[in-house]
């Protein structure tokens, strides 16, 4: 038989073999992530502390709030731990998140683990839980309430721009950015702030078991680290995982439990990906790689890597 004849059949049947192991692979993957999304993870399958991250700016999340109910309905989880490293966000955000969390205590121990920095909403978060953790230098504090706005009439000026307006009310849609705010419109933000802000401050009063005019004396913007913070009562102790299982051993959950993150997963784009180029790897198809691109293979898509509560960096 002609040579070249035998070359083109191997070659044949090498890419029939790829493609087989493609086939095979895609159906592992799915397998994998069926059984991750619609199982579940081995670890929540059995009694287990579950670990919540709230990190960055907090706003109105959904996909938080859901995951919080489901630790709070799960009997599979005797405690939660809620690490915050977060500067803030929106007072409302903060309140719902706050409320979540209170849920989850009302029917297991849950602990606040303050780690870099858990300010103003942050905090608010942080006092949901049954006691607060705070690491020496952690950041936190910032009580309080900010509304902020632009004011760009003075460059529409320099560039001859002007705003026209009819309104049904002086105080519709106020303040603005095109003009300088009355003071009627100042006041009716004022006493929102101020409104929001006795909200808060009542709430860290009871969380905490503070005297009000203790608290009003702590809620002004000002931010503590974690040692200071223990001094004035807003956190319970100084540590870390030691501390926070000593406490939770002391509110009869079994100190041997394994701690299983509830965190946010990654897409299952990722992870069918990642098994199919590991696959191919460990097969001995990775020199066809070479020839052979993965993008090629697979659909690109699958591939693809108010009112305000926060502390700002920077600002008084």
């Amino acid at each position: 038989m002609d040579s070249s004849i035998i070359a083109d059949r191997r070659r044949l049947r090498r890419k029939l073999g790829f493609w087989r192991l493609i086939a095979v692979a895609l159906i592992v993957a799915l397998g994998f992530a069926f059984y991750h999304f619609a199982l579940g993870d081995a670890g929540t399958e059995r009694p287990h502390i579950a670990h919540v991250t709230i990190s960055g700016l907090i706003v109105d999340d959904d996909e938080l709030l859901e995951r919080l109910k489901k630790v709070e309905t799960s009997d599979q989880v005797k405690a939660a731990v809620i690490s915050i490293s977060s500067p803030g966000g929106t007072t409302y955000g903060g309140e719902k998140i706050f409320k979540a969390i209170r849920a989850i205590s009302a029917k297991k121990p849950v602990v606040s683990d303050v780690r870099t920095l858990a300010a103003s909403a942050g905090y608010m978060i942080a006092t949901a839980g049954d006691t607060i953790i705070a690491g020496d230098s952690s950041i936190t504090g910032s009580i309080g309430v900010i509304f902020q706005y632009p004011q760009i009439q003075p460059l529409l000026d320099k560039i001859g721009v002007s705003l026209q307006e009819i309104k049904s009310s002086p105080l519709k849609a106020e303040p603005s950015p095109f003009h300088e705010a009355s003071e009627e419109a100042k006041a009716m933000i004022r006493n929102m702030v101020v409104d929001s802000y006795n909200w808060f401050v009542d709430l860290v009063a009871d969380r905490r078991k503070l005297p009000r005019d203790e608290v009003l004396k702590l809620a002004d913007g000002t931010i503590y680290t974690g040692r200071q913070a223990l001094k004035v009562k807003l956190v319970d102790a100084i540590g870390g995982e030691a501390e926070i299982r000593a406490y939770l051993t002391s509110r009869g959950v079994d100190g041997e439990l394994p701690m299983v993150d509830w965190d946010k997963k990654s897409n299952t784009p990722f992870l069918l990906a990642g098994a199919v180029s590991r696959l191919i790897t460990i097969f001995g198809y990775d020199d066809l790689m070479k020839t052979q691109d993965i993008n090629g293979i697979l659909p690109p898509k699958l591939l693809l890597d108010g009112l305000l509560s926060v502390w700002q960096v920077g600002h008084d």
